[in-house]
């Protein structure tokens, strides 16, 4: 889905013609991509563009200009291990791929990973800006800062997917609405929101005071399958609980959200007697559809067939303004992007050395961090809080330290009794050993 959205991207702003070049260690899969990509190249007639398709990266990455990483190390059946073993211990984790053991345990195998493509893009093409799009988006990032220095950007469609979900439930015109925002990756907590200019926020407090329940019926609190509607629908009853509470929206939502507040939800237990991961936000759901997404670009990229008009219809997801991003970079244009950069200052409050989802500024150079010094303390304390995991998660995945992966987990709170930790952390390590070289 990420390959398709962003080849159509480039392919409907054509005024560079780009070399495309794919990578993937798995020839079946990459052959099927490559030919669907071919057959989009073909039917837009996009003449100049240059395909090619490697399963040796070092091949690919002479005089490039961008590297989109995308990978998942051990695919869906390794995350589903991420969820599943922990389930047992009594953890619940909808998502499972930046906090809590899950979290965790993709960690240990993401980190070397990228680190070594991030190794080879210091040694093949220095110049190039690296965007990275795999998680633990936080913890692969500060990883690459402390091990490398590389200057890699982390992308996310979070912060902007929160946005445009704001405007539309209080009917706002979605150019106007502006926000601040500022966190780490899956946990980022817009704080200031304006329309047309003007403070927005007793709109939406008047607005969210006649849609606000304490209660939330089942149809409304998971809409992650379901495209926006415009009726009184609220969902999201934790985000907006706590922007009722503390007047900041926690991004991108109640999916990811709820595994950083874990002590809200003992068990898993959700809102209207649902659990997390089983049928609010179901993991199961989840793997099931990217199976399906994957199943249906091989068929398409393997059939004699041609495409037809409706397969260029835009693609919602992750890479949406990965192209737009691109081309602000290569044409000096001055936009307010949301990335993952090292913080540098920009967030007073919150540690210099840590990757901070945050507002950049996009030009030639890339994306600069755009200072901001009023972020609320009570939220940078939650951050905070956080943050510090990830340090320890950082420092096990780069050394290979099995007692750090268990203090990380201890940490979290996630579960307290350190023996069942210990137990946990081997089922995972031994169901992931073929992906964790330093373990």
């Amino acid at each position: 889905m990420f390959t398709q959205g962003l080849v159509l991207d480039l392919l409907n702003r054509d005024e560079i013609k780009w070399h495309i070049a794919l990578v993937d260690i798995e020839p079946i899969v990459l052959n099927g991509v490559k030919n669907l990509v071919q057959k989009m190249i073909d039917f837009k007639r996009c003449d100049g563009y240059k395909l090619t398709a490697h399963t040796d990266r070092k091949e690919a990455l002479p005089d490039a200009d961008y590297v989109v990483i995308t990978i998942g190390v051990g695919g869906r059946r390794a995350w589903e291990q991420d969820v599943f073993i922990p389930r047992k211990y009594g953890v619940y984790q909808p998502v499972g791929d930046t906090a809590m053991p899950g979290g965790i345990s993709r960690a240990m195998r993401m980190v070397p990973a990228v680190l070594d493509i991030v190794n080879d893009v210091e040694k093949i093409c220095l110049k190039a800006k690296v965007f990275n799009y795999s998680n633990p988006m936080a913890a692969i990032c500060r990883a690459l800062k402390k091990a490398s220095g590389f200057p890699v950007t982390g992308l996310c469609i979070g912060v902007p997917g929160t946005q445009w979900y704001i405007a539309d439930k209080m009917s706002f015109d979605r150019d106007k609405f502006t926000t601040k925002w500022a966190g780490f990756n899956h946990l980022t907590f817009v704080y200031d929101f304006r329309y047309n200019g003007m403070d927005a926020r007793p709109i939406i407090d008047e607005k969210l005071k006649a849609m606000h329940k304490l209660e939330f019926h089942s149809s409304e609190v998971d809409k992650f399958f379901e495209e926006p509607t415009d009726d009184n629908e609220l969902g999201e009853p934790f985000a907006w609980d706590f922007y009722r509470r503390y007047g900041a929206f926690p991004a991108p939502g109640d999916r990811h959200v709820t595994e950083f507040f874990t002590e809200y939800f003992p068990n898993g237990r959700y809102y209207s007697g649902k659990r997390l991961g089983i049928d609010a936000y179901s993991f199961e759901k989840v793997i099931r559809f990217g199976d399906e997404i994957h199943n249906k670009v091989m068929a398409a990229g393997n059939s004699p067939e041609p495409l037809t008009e409706d397969y260029f219809q835009h693609v919602h997801g992750e890479h949406e303004q990965a192209v737009e991003m691109i081309y602000a970079i290569e044409k000096d244009i001055r936009m307010v992007y949301s990335a993952n950069v090292p913080n540098c200052g920009a967030i007073h409050n919150l540690p210099y050395n840590a990757v901070l989802e945050i507002p950049v500024l996009s030009s030639y150079n890339g994306f600069s961090p755009i200072v901001a010094d009023d972020f609320p303390d009570f939220l940078a304390s939650i951050i905070n809080k956080h943050l510090a995991i990830i340090e320890v998660v950082v420092e096990a995945a780069l050394t290979g330290s099995r007692q750090l992966f268990e203090e990380a987990i201890l940490m979290g709170g996630y579960i307290f009794d350190r023996d069942a930790v210990s137990k946990m952390t081997k089922e995972l390590i031994n169901a992931q050993k073929d992906y964790l070289p330093r373990l």
